[in-house]
């Protein structure tokens, strides 16, 4: 078998449930539970100007926020864990993980109400009371720190090292506010400036990564969901006006939502082992239990176990949304990539072509025959031999860090379908167009006809994407939307 067949057969497999969004409430119970619920989960070399070596790692959370959803608008979880995890050695356990924990501090900002002896001072109700900048933040009323820590080993029972501003040695972190408006924020990229080098204060940090000799970045913040799909066309029974259509003729659903992203840039050989290649995922957990308080504060409206349970899981999009059964898609998400073989069933036997089969078979679509798809096994489950394969058995978002980047203007968002192995399935790039990929290749592309009548048909959602659509240095992920249309 050629390496482009091989390409071609990871991408079958890792799209074959990827094909119609992101992973925006994929399971009964993470629907529950929209902070700690991750969306997109991205992997690539940096191709910034200057930044060849570093790794990108991008955790989207909190899916479809609409900008105007004050006034608490979308702080992340201080009950919850997030981490990023990363298995250098193929043995589908965390090597490394960077673990997340926030806070929220308040002000209480007060204003004198009434004259003489009816005077009181009323706590105000609003994030801010006055415009914020990033060099006056004296009306802010309330706000969001987290610290971070890396953990070698198992981390449920490992030790974690700081990791640390490398300015100052803080072990704090800011997240500027959401995208309010323009009133509140006059100015909302200077604000949270990505572009830190042009600012004397930014929410982007120069890090200090314990055991690296070179130093990363770090953002954790709200911006434009990433994603592009005809989402609400997908999961009426895949009601796409022209699925044989031109590649940008349906609009994009998640056009006017924001996401909250934790980015990180790491020296790629402080995340490799003896290979080049990693495997990396994410996941976010609860306290095992809650009591809900009876007199709550701000900081305190819970009483929790010390406990942790995992409850949501990300690394290739959109597995647990059209692969893994509805009966078992809360326990993937509590799952562990070490443990998926118990997940072989929806890979080998997938039910998503036959759905499509039932949906179009009128109109001549037909499922692929080769059943039990062994082919896809192996570049599911293990990556490709020539580009990413690192021994494990596992679902998890892998790529080989000695691929060199391409530029923004170089990429193809077909990724290593059209020749480009810098791109997606070999790690995931914001540009690439996971939907495009997956309608072409998950009814058997790859296959003889004979065995996929429909595999050759150019399937494309509409939704176009590429890398022009997103910055082209850290974090990469675009300023979020305003929740106020007034400027």
């Amino acid at each position: 078998m050629t390496l482009r067949s091989k390409l071609l057969l990871a991408c079958t497999a890792l799209m074959l449930g990827s094909a119609l969004a992101s992973s925006h409430r994929e399971a009964p119970f993470i629907a529950k539970n929209p902070k700690v619920d991750a969306t997109d989960f991205y992997l690539f070399n940096s191709y910034e100007t200057g930044r060849d070596g570093y790794v990108t790692v991008v955790a989207n959370y909190q899916p479809l926020q609409d900008a105007y959803g004050g006034p608490n608008y979308f702080a992340l979880d201080p009950d919850g864990h997030y981490e990023i995890h990363f298995d250098n050695n193929g043995d589908a356990k965390e090597d490394l993980t960077f673990s997340f924990d926030f806070a929220m501090k308040s002000k209480n900002i007060s204003l004198d109400i009434g004259t003489g002896d009816q005077k009181k001072s009323v706590s105000v109700p609003f994030s801010n009371v006055g415009p914020v900048s990033a060099t006056n933040s004296a009306a802010q009323n309330i706000s969001e720190e987290y610290n971070v820590q890396l953990i070698r080993g198992p981390r449920r029972t490992s030790y974690g090292k700081a990791v640390t501003n490398a300015k100052d040695g803080a072990k704090i972190f800011a997240k500027p506010l959401d995208n309010i408006g323009a009133k509140s924020i006059p100015n909302y990229a200077a604000y949270a400036n990505p572009n830190y080098a042009a600012y004397a204060k930014s929410f982007v940090y120069e890090v200090a990564i314990p055991g690296c000799d070179k130093p990363g970045r770090m953002f954790v913040g709200q911006r434009k969901d990433p994603f592009v799909v005809n989402l609400g066309e997908t999961f009426d029974l895949v009601n796409i006006k022209n699925p044989l259509g031109a590649p940008d003729a349906a609009r994009d659903d998640l056009a006017d939502k924001n996401v909250t992203t934790m980015a990180l840039e790491v020296w790629g050989k402080c995340l490799t082992g003896s290979s080049p290649i990693i495997g990396a995922w994410t996941t976010a957990s609860l306290p095992q239990s809650r009591r809900l308080t009876t007199t709550p504060t701000l900081n305190r409206p819970t009483s929790n176990s010390i406990t942790w349970v995992q409850v949501s899981r990300l690394s290739n999009p959109l597995v647990n949304e059209v692969v893994i059964g509805l009966n078992d898609k809360d326990k993937f998400n509590a799952s562990e990539p070490k443990d998926d073989a118990q997940f072989a069933d929806y890979v080998t036997h997938p039910t998503l072509p036959a759905v499509l089969e039932l949906l179009y078979g009128s109109a001549g679509v037909k499922a692929p025959t080769a059943i039990p798809r062994t082919d896809l096994v192996a570049a599911f489950l293990t990556g490709v031999d020539g580009l990413n394969k690192n021994g494990s058995v596992a679902e998890m978002l892998r790529l080989n860090t000695s691929i060199a980047a391409k530029g923004a203007a170089q990429q193809n968002p077909l990724g290593v379908i059209a020749g480009d192995t810098a791109g997606f399935p070999n790690g995931r790039r914001l540009g690439d167009d996971v939907v495009d990929i997956a309608l072409r290749v998950m009814m058997g592309k790859l296959l003889p006809v004979s065995q996929a009548p429909s595999g050759q048909l150019p399937f494309t959602d509409g939704a176009k994407i590429d890398a022009s659509m997103f910055d082209s240095s850290f974090p990469y992920v675009k300023t979020p939307i305003a929740g106020s249309p007034q400027k």
